[in-house]
This record gives structure tokens, sequence and C-alpha cells, in this order.
């Protein structure tokens, strides 16, 4: 699902390395989750840093006002994958490297 590759960066202090680890689009929030679980059942929180992942605020311009729309995750692919909330409805609204869209709704 995802793999891991160490980079050198001079700035890196504390014997801590950045590593980027690609994952399948849409499932970025998943595995941040599993990695900082594996990290605290096996008693490595103190030797890992920040895990982050990349998004961006989708801001929609309606009647002339600024509206946030959702938060979209962006892979250095061009896919991106968007969760928008509406009451208790979720869209999410994907698109592959291919360029292909898809857009589901699930409401609670």
């Amino acid at each position: 699902m995802s793999e891991a590759a160490p980079t050198n960066d001079s700035k890196v202090g504390m014997g801590k390395n950045w590593y980027v680890i690609h994952t399948y689009a849409g499932f970025e929030g998943r595995v941040k989750t599993s990695l900082l679980e594996r990290a605290n059942q096996m008693a490595l929180t103190e030797k890992m840093g920040q895990v982050l992942v990349p998004t961006e605020d989708v801001i929609e311009i309606k009647d002339g006002k600024r509206v946030p729309k959702g938060n979209r995750v962006a892979n250095a692919d061009g896919s991106w994958r968007e969760e928008v909330r509406q009451g208790k409805c979720v869209t999410i609204k994907e698109k592959t490297a291919a360029g292909e869209y898809r857009e589901t709704r699930r409401c609670d």
C-alpha cells in the first residue's frame, strides 16, 4: 500500500531523518493514523517527529463571499481527493493520476 524512501537533509537534527511515503490516493489519512498507532504500540513515539500530510484548503466564491468548500489532499502525481461536509452528509471528490474523476456522497 505504501513505500518509504529516506531523504537526506542537512537541517535535520536529533538523529531523525525525513521519509516520504507514497500511498494510494485517498489513503493518506489512514496511513498517517496507522503509522502513529504502530509507533505508539512499539514505544517509538519519542523517536518520531511530525507526520505531515500535504493538504490544500479549497475556497469557493459565492455571491462575492469566500466560502470554505472542503479540504483537498493533493499528490505529486497530480491526483487529489477532497471531502466536503454539508450537515450530516459528506461528498468525496477524487481525481486519479490518469484523469478519471469520481464523486460519491454518503449521509449518516
